[in-house]
Formats: structure tokens, C-alpha cells, sequence
């Protein structure tokens, strides 16, 4: 068991980083949406979903290629040349897509940023940086240098929350913002650029298999877009129809649903690398078993977290932001809460498929949702407001998934462990009922209240016989994860 041992102590070191990263976000949310107007608000969100897809798209998918070949290689003349010929790449395409919004900075800010231009133009220089971080972030996972990972997302969580919070404590709003996240971002960039260097020295690339890499990659394109389309686009949707004004009531309600991720990004982070890695040396058998502990563990924490946020939406957001954004966005939680979930349960599964390099069929799966996904909401947001974008993102994560489900268990029979799901959800509905008992409003109470529903979510689980006694090592491994080697 030592093997799976290391793997849980490397998952719950990216959980508890997770956690951290993910303070990031709910101790900024009252700053920024109590210090600037709503529609500031709605634009530094519409700034946040673009980094998120510029740099992922502008790669070509190269970043996940080099996840996805580097772990199985032992020399480092070949690790180099891997990852020195894609880091050129992605440069070069980097360097374009930060050029192209920085020339169309208007037209960009007239339609998304309340045409605010100066924010446009320093975002094309967000984006680029950013990219550049996204890239090299992708070299530890590949190497699974997590200790190294997760106290740079600890160092970029604390200066970002720093920066932020000072420049719009200061009265410099929006503005402020984004140049608190320029700086950031170039901090990063120096200590991984540092990080890499040290670990992986400098030399030229011949790109020798530059085309192999780009077949592998590109295909991912569409899906990384569609899926982005899905995750994302609404904000921009909203802004086109409604005003950024209802783009800034939406995203604390998408925020706070979005805080399940947190259970899905350790998985997401260490499975491509540590699965390929068994994969490539033909141990199918640890594969499975791998996949299946962590779909259950995935399952454990994030079904009652569901619960528990779609029943304090409303309290954690009046508590969080204003008045106005909790009676507007309080129902978007539990919508986007599912979505995250289904969106987890498709990280793990969607492994398979990329094992296989069957990664077509995850590109058609997005693109179809993101078609359904865009245009359901030029079709139910004039109609339902905020809540019809929540809706049909909804929509597409439960396409995706089912679609998703059908070809990867095709390929591979893990044990999807239906009996311990059935036993989650019946332990957070029992767990909800104190929630709906005392209906804390406060924080204190809201923090008593979680405590109390997480003892009695686990005794139910454990009375129901949820464990088996040979799981009880790799749980173990989790909660030791100070004692792990991650390296």
C-alpha cells in the first residue's frame, strides 16, 4: 500500500493548498464588492474569466502534452529537450494573443470591460505573464514536485490578497485591481522561472518531435474552448445582455458554488501525471484502483459540501458581499454547486480517455455542450435573468458527464463505488437537516453549524459501514500529509 500511500499524501497536500487558494477569493469578495461600484465589481470578474481562457487556449494544449509525456522519462537530456521545445512554442503563441488584445484593446473594452481601455491594455500584459505561469506550474505537476507547487500558490494567494486589497483600500479601484494582479503574476514568474532553471538547467531544443506534441495537443484546443465556453462565456453573456452591473451579482453566487472545485483540483493536478506514469509501464491494474479511491474520496467531500452550500448560500453571501448581491445571486450557488460536482466526477472519470489518447472524443463532448451551453443563454437569460445562465451551465456539465461516463467505462471497468454514493447522499440529506434546524445567519453560527453537520455527516457514514478496512491506509496517508515525501 506504500505506493498508493504517497499518492493520498500528494492529494491531501494539494487539498489543504486548495483550501488556501481558495481563501483567496472569499477574503477578497467583501473587499471588492463593498469598496467599488457593482459594475467595477462585474469587470474585475470578466477580467478574471479571461485569463482564465486566453492562456489556455493561446498554448495549443501544449501545457497538457507536456503533462502527459514528461513523467514516464528518466534523462534529463530528454526532459529538456521536451520541455524546452515546448516552452518556445508557447512563447511564440503567448507573445501573439497578447499582442492581438492589446491592438484591439478598444473594440475589447467597448463590448466586455464598460470601456474601460487602460484595464484592456494592462490585461493583454496579465495575460501573456499569466500564460507563462499556467506553463511552467504545468512542469511541477508533471514532475509532481508538490511541495514546490504548493508554496508558490501559498506566496501568490498572500500577495495577491496584499496588492488587491491595498490598491482598492486605496480608493484606486478597478484600476488597482488589475495592476495588484500584473505585479503578482510577475512575482511568480520569477521564482518559477528560477524553480526551473535550477532543477532543469538551460539549453537549446532541436524540436525534434515539436509535430508529435502539437498532434497530441491541438486536438484539445476545441475541448479546452468548449469548455471554457461552458464555464465561462456566461459572464460575458450576461455583460452583452444585462450590464456588467448583473455580472457583478452573478459571480459571488458562481464563486462560492465554485468552491467545490477545491475537492476536484487535487485529483485533476496529480492524476494525468501519476496515471500515465502506471499506464505507460502496462500496470492497468493500479491504474484502475487509483482511479477508483479517488472517485470516491472526490465523492465523500464534495457531495455534502453541495448540501451544505446550496443551504447557507444566502447567509455566507450577506455575510461576504452586500445585501442586494445575496437576495440577487443566493440562488445561483446551488445550480453552479452541482455543476462543480458533476464537473469533478467528470475530472476523474475523462482520465481514461486520455490514457488512451482518445481525446477526440472529449473535444466533440465540449464542443456540443458549449453550442447548447451559448445558446441556451441568448435564450433564457432575457427571460429568467442571472439564474438562466446558472441553469443551462447546469445543463451542459450533466451532458458532459453523461456522454463522458459512456465511452471512458467502455474502455475501463473501475468500480465507480454506487453503493458508497447512495450512502453520501443519505448522510448529507440527515447532515442538512441541522442546517435547516438552526439556519445560522451569522458567522460564528455558520462555522459552529458546519462543524456540527461535518461530525454528523461522518457518523452516518461510518454507522452505514461507508469504509472498508483496506481504504482506512490510503485515508491515513491524507491526513499525514505533513510527514510526506511529495518529492
Amino acid at each position: 500500500m506504500s505506493k498508493y500511500k504517497i499518492f493520498a499524501q500528494r492529494i491531501g497536500l494539494i487539498s489543504a493548498t486548495n483550501l488556501l487558494l481558495n481563501l483567496n477569493g472569499i477574503f477578497l469578495l467583501p473587499i471588492l464588492t463593498k469598496n467599488m461600484p457593482i459594475q467595477d465589481y462585474g469587470t474585475y470578474a470578466e477580467i478574471m474569466v479571461t485569463i482564465g481562457l486566453v492562456p489556455s487556449i493561446a498554448m495549443l494544449g501544449l501545457s497538457f502534452t507536456m503533462v502527459r509525456f514528461l513523467p514516464s522519462l528518466k534523462k534529463k537530456e530528454e526532459i529538456q529537450e521536451v520541455f524546452y521545445s515546448i516552452f518556445f512554442m508557447v512563447l511564440f503563441t503567448e507573445g501573439i494573443a497578447s499582442f492581438l488584445i492589446y491592438v484591439f484593446s478598444g473594440l475589447i473594452a467597448f463590448y466586455l470591460f464598460d470601456n474601460n481601455i487602460v484595464v484592456v491594455k494592462i490585461l493583454s500584459i496579465l495575460v501573456f505573464v499569466q500564460g507563462l505561469n499556467d506553463f511552467l506550474t504545468d512542469y511541477l505537476r508533471a514532475k509532481q514536485l508538490i511541495k514546490k507547487y504548493s508554496i508558490i500558490s501559498l506566496i501568490n494567494t498572500i500577495i495577491q490578497i496584499l496588492l488587491i486589497s491595498f490598491f482598492v483600500l486605496r480608493g484606486y479601484g478597478i484600476l488597482g485591481a488589475t495592476i495588484g494582479l500584473l505585479i503578482t503574476s510577475l512575482v511568480i514568474l520569477l521564482i518559477l522561472s528560477y524553480i526551473i532553471i535550477l532543477n532543469l538547467g538551460i539549453r537549446l531544443p532541436r524540436f525534434t518531435n515539436l509535430r508529435t506534441y502539437l498532434n497530441f495537443g491541438i486536438p484539445t484546443v476545441p475541448a479546452n474552448l468548449s469548455n471554457w465556453i461552458v464555464n465561462s462565456s456566461d459572464r460575458y453573456v450576461i455583460g452583452i445582455l444585462l450590464g456588467t452591473a448583473y455580472v457583478g451579482y452573478y459571480s459571488p453566487g458562481y464563486a462560492l458554488g465554485t468552491t467545490i472545485g477545491m475537492f476536484t483540483a487535487p485529483f485533476a493536478f496529480i492524476l494525468p501525471a501519476a496515471l500515465s506514469e502506471y499506464y505507460d509501464n502496462k500496470k492497468i491494474e493500479e491504474v484502475n484502483k487509483i482511479l477508483s479511491y479517488s472517485f470516491k474520496y472526490f465523492l465523500m467531500f464534495s457531495i455534502p459540501a453541495t448540501f451544505g452550500l446550496s443551504l447557507l448560500s444566502k447567509s455566507i453571501l450577506s455575510i461576504l458581499s452586500t445585501p442586494k448581491i445575496a437576495s440577487e445571486g443566493f440562488i445561483i450557488t446551488p445550480l453552479v454547486a452541482i455543476s462543480t460536482l458533476l464537473f469533478g466526477a467528470y475530472a476523474i472519470i475523462c482520465q481514461i480517455l486520455i490514457l488512451e489518447k482518445k481525446t477526440k472524443i472529449t473535444g466533440i463532448v465540449w464542443i456540443i455542450a458549449a453550442i447548447l451551453n451559448l445558446g441556451l443563454n441568448f435564450v433564457l437569460i432575457p427571460y429568467f435573468g442571472i439564474a438562466g445562465a446558472a441553469i443551462t451551465t447546469l445543463f451542459a456539465f450533466m451532458f458532459s458527464f453523461a456522454i463522458t461516463a459512456y465511452y471512458s467505462l467502455k474502455a475501463s471497468k473501475f468500480d465507480l463505488k454506487i453503493s458508497f454514493f447512495l450512502k453520501s447522499i443519505f448522510a448529507s440529506i440527515i447532515m442538512s437537516l441541522v442546517i435547516v434546524e438552526v439556519h445560522p445567519t451569522d458567522l460564528f453560527n455558520i462555522l459552529i453549524t458546519i462543524c456540527i453537520c461535518a461530525t454528523v455527516y461522518f457518523v452516518v457514514l461510518f454507522l452505514l459501514k461507508g469504509f472498508e478496512k483496506e481504504e482506512f491506509e490510503f485515508l491515513n496517508g491524507i491526513i499525514r500529509t505533513n510527514k510526506a515525501s511529495a518529492e
